[in-house]
């Protein structure tokens, strides 16, 4: 019976130079064996999360670019009351976080352009945004109060029509999730 030597040859993994105990070896060691099979699944699970975000549509990115937005606001004025009632406790345990929306002035429905606009969005209890209709005119009572008439009638004179681009929602949602991160460290 004749047996083959085999030659040395690099470690498929390290790099360095061993030789094999069998033809198709191709690590020097089950640890680098064990770290090549992590390494390929992990190459895999990033090209997979790569083909999945490219599948997503605009309304996905939007949602995930609102729920982003809507956090950052949520804790921004977290020490603010309910822009239109002045109530700082929700009295109603069990709600989406405690009880607070990111309310928008100008509904995203009715003015989609303005969604990300931090002056049209403040913190408002559920009971006013969701179940009082938005109670537009005691909002804008309370935006004067915050923001200011110049800034509140420029956001009503605002009509201009707005095409969201996929990237430009990616930068958004990145933006905000990096700037909620911020206000928590800050507030740490």
């Amino acid at each position: 019976m004749l047996t083959a030597t085999l030659k040395a040859k690099p470690c498929g993994h390290c790099g360095s130079i061993f030789t094999p105990a069998r033809a198709m070896q191709a690590v020097c060691s089950p640890i680098c064996a064990a770290r090549s099979v992590k390494a390929k699944n992990q190459a895999e699970r990033a090209q997979f999360r790569e083909r999945k975000a490219k599948l997503k549509r605009i309304p996905d990115l939007i949602k995930e670019a609102q729920t982003a937005f809507n956090a950052f606001i949520r804790e921004r004025d977290r020490d603010q009351p309910c822009i239109c009632c002045g109530r700082t406790g929700t009295g109603v345990d069990g709600l989406h976080a405690h009880g607070w929306d990111a309310g928008h002035y100008r509904s995203t429905g009715s003015a989609s352009h303005l969604r990300f606009n931090e002056d049209n969005c403040h913190r408002q209890l559920v009971y006013c945004n969701r179940h009082g209709a938005g109670r537009a005119v005691d909002y804008r009572i309370g935006l004067v109060a915050r923001i200011g008439l110049r800034r509140v009638e420029s956001l009503e004179a605002s009509n201009t029509p707005h095409k969201w681009q996929r990237d430009e929602l990616i930068a958004i949602k990145v933006l905000y999730v990096g700037k909620l991160k911020e206000l928590k460290k800050g507030q740490a």
